[in-house]
């Protein structure tokens, strides 16, 4: 089902991490038939050897403190060759559809895309949607304006190792004007039986004054430890409206890493509501640009740890230009041994006048071993700005909790409806009714499973 080949060198425990990823590279070179002197494997080459100079971070980086990358580096997983979708069929995917009606649906099967998975109705307008791999041979001059222009792969080791493999993923573009009211899913798949990687990007390019809502989930099937580093690149035109939700249900094995870069222009609007529930290992990167007076940007998420979950949130929102307001919100719940990381960056440069940033970080922790790293930060290079920021760690309200049990409501399901209206603030911002609706019953599956989960640990 899925292609994976081993890199042809052989390494010993004291050769570097990194060192395994760049044979791959020579192994990936090998196989391009023909596209080594394109301007894109230019990037690529570029990247791989950023990459190769920064190496992996470690806990002396103050962007990676709080988490330790030891259990993702030391291991080496096979680069998937190919996303061959032999032996699946709609039905075996049809339940990830997270019951969003008429969707445009495209589908990656361990980062690659797959046109016999995807369902894509009627379009108009000019709009686009796809494989990027497609992209780049039919729209290069437009994907070369934008790929790698805001993921800037510098500073990161595993944006820039993500961009030297960049292969395939998914294309977006809504040409100026026009407004898309048909919602598109972009649904990565892992599955298969090796340990493995991908490296899906996204690009979704919006016009001026058009406007489109998005769904990006990630879930699997018969893969267990596998490992994805994903880069989503979104770019907004001057009066563009965007929203893009997220939902993250890798396998409780899985390392997943993610950076999503978006830059904004004039008047520009873009909404995120990131749910994280599944992955072993999970870093999520979110950076905004609000390079336009007037763009606004709404960013939230909810992160939800049991077992020995490592959930990883860092979200960046760069004031540039004046009277650009941002609104940010996230929450975590953590249980059993789960560790949850929230770093929160508000950046307002010297002639973002104007500008209006709220931030909060609220957190539920459930169990004694479970924890929480928070750090909001505010960096002001202006004098005519309104920016907060809070962050919060408690337990269930004790009173809240003995008023539903003096209502007869058990112990266990009056945790539950507490619990439940915690998470729901950032659920409910989800504006596609029947999303929201799913999304609401994959929420009490997570706690009842979370309880289940306590209790059996509790037990050993």
């Amino acid at each position: 089902m899925i292609e994976t080949k081993k890199a042809s060198m052989s390494f010993t425990s004291k050769d570097s991490e990194k060192d395994r990823y760049l044979a791959d590279f020579s192994d990936l070179e090998k196989n391009l038939n023909g596209t080594a002197s394109s301007s894109l494997h230019r990037i690529r080459k570029d990247a791989l050897s950023r990459f190769a100079e920064l190496g992996f971070p470690t806990t002396k980086h103050e962007e990676w403190k709080y988490t330790d990358v030891k259990s993702l580096t030391q291991r080496h997983f096979n680069p998937v060759r190919s996303g061959s979708a032999v032996g699946l069929k709609t039905s075996d995917i049809k339940r990830f559809n997270l019951n969003i009606p008429k969707a445009h649906i495209l589908v990656c099967i361990n980062g690659h895309y797959s046109k016999e998975l995807s369902s894509i109705g009627h379009l108009s307008g000019g709009v686009k949607i796809g494989s990027i791999a497609d992209a780049v041979k039919h729209d290069a001059g437009l994907v070369e304006r934008h790929i790698a222009q805001y993921a800037k792969y510098g500073d990161d080791a595993f944006t820039a190792l993500s961009t030297a493999f960049l292969v395939d993923g998914l294309f977006v573009h809504i040409p100026d004007g026009v407004v898309l009211d048909t919602p598109i899913h972009l649904m990565f798949v892992s599955t298969g039986d090796a340990e493995f990687v991908s490296y899906p990007r996204v690009l979704i390019v919006a016009g001026k004054s058009s406007q489109v809502a998005l769904a990006e989930s990630h879930v699997y099937l018969s893969a267990k430890t596998y490992f994805t580093n994903v880069v989503v690149e979104v770019a907004l035109g001057e009066n563009a409206v965007v929203e893009l939700d997220k939902v993250q249900q890798d396998s409780l094995e899985a390392f997943h890493v993610s950076s999503m870069h978006v830059h904004q222009q004039r008047n520009s609007n873009f909404i995120s509501n990131a749910i994280t529930f599944g992955g072993g290992f999970v870093r999520n990167n979110i950076m905004a640009v609000l390079d336009g007076e007037g763009a606004e940007a709404t960013i939230n998420g909810l992160y939800l740890g049991t077992g020995s979950q490592h959930i990883d949130n860092h979200t960046t929102i760069d004031h540039a230009k004046p009277h650009c307001p941002s609104h940010e919100l996230y929450k975590g719940i953590l249980a059993g041994k789960s560790k949850g990381v929230f770093n929160g960056k508000i950046f307002v440069r010297k002639d973002a006048q104007k500008t209006d940033a709220k931030q909060t970080n609220k957190n539920l922790v459930l169990s004694d071993e479970a924890s929480i790293d928070t750090k909001p930060q505010l960096e002001i290079f202006a004098n005519d700005v309104k920016c907060t920021h809070g962050a919060t760690i408690g337990q269930l309200d004790e009173e809240a909790l003995f008023y539903l049990r003096s209502r007869g409501i058990g112990v266990d399901k009056a945790k539950d409806i507490l619990i439940y209206a915690f998470a729901s603030d950032v659920v409910n911002k989800i504006k596609i009714q029947e999303m929201r609706e799913e999304l609401q019953k994959i929420l009490h599956d997570r706690l009842e499973q979370s309880r289940v989960f306590a209790k059996e640990s509790s037990t050993k």
